[in-house]
């Protein structure tokens, strides 16, 4: 069935980005659940330390609300990264999330700079199209980096919060990156936004949902590669 797009400007503008906008909903509905339910859970680990409660202007710009937070936002941003590496040049038979097996792909060809509606980025040419073509991996890792840091930023101050409850000496941020517990909270989030990687590649290689465009064809073979 054709769908066409409605000519009421709201309207309009709510159908062209639907998937963005619901999407961004989802996030601060969830993140909005996480600060409220993280402030009432933190509040209660102060008080075994016997440490006083925080209000929750004071919680989001606490370590604990960082931490928590962008432990999280880095594998997102690292699954990401290297989904889009590792598509260019990795192939997986059967799957939709696969290029093709033999074949040149619209995606594989060189930027045409004569194009009228070419973003001015491959009209520029040069070291300027050099990095527009890495740039959405590049972007990927750069926020990873960001999330790394403010991960490893939070958890410093939420650690040696704990440590001197404990009447322990406290550490600097490199000196919280070398323990187990930083490696730990990065390290379980990373594996399964791995696994849900592979999770995608496989399945649809066998699996389908029609008006997807993450699905082949319904009546698609299973063999057949790509979308």
């Amino acid at each position: 069935m054709t769908q066409h797009t409605p000519k009421q400007p709201l309207r309009r503008f709510l159908y062209q980005n639907g998937l963005s906008l619901v999407i961004t909903a989802m996030v601060l509905l969830t993140l909005g659940g996480q600060t409220l339910t993280g402030w009432h859970d933190y509040n209660d680990e102060r008080q075994d330390l016997h440490l006083s409660a925080l209000s929750l202007g004071e919680y989001v710009t606490s370590g604990h609300w960082v931490e928590a937070t962008f432990e999280n936002w880095e594998s997102e941003f690292l699954q990401m990264a290297l989904y889009v590496m590792l598509t260019v040049s990795l192939r997986q038979k059967g799957s939709a999330e696969s290029k093709k097996l033999d074949e040149e792909e619209e995606v594989d060809r060189e930027p045409d700079a004569s194009k009228s509606d070419a973003p001015w980025p491959v009209r520029q040419g040069g070291a300027v199209l050099w990095l527009y073509k890495r740039s959405l991996s590049l972007a990927f890792f750069l926020l990873f980096l960001g999330a790394f840091f403010l991960h490893a930023l939070g958890g410093t101050e939420v650690y040696n919060i704990e440590q001197q409850a404990h009447g322990k000496p406290p550490v600097d941020l490199l000196g919280y990156m070398a323990t187990s517990r930083f490696w730990f909270e990065s390290l379980q989030n990373w594996q399964s936004e791995f696994l849900s990687i592979v999770s995608i590649v496989v399945l649809s290689i066998w699996l389908r949902q029609q008006g997807s465009p993450e699905s082949k064809p319904v009546d698609a073979p299973h063999d057949e590669t790509g979308k």
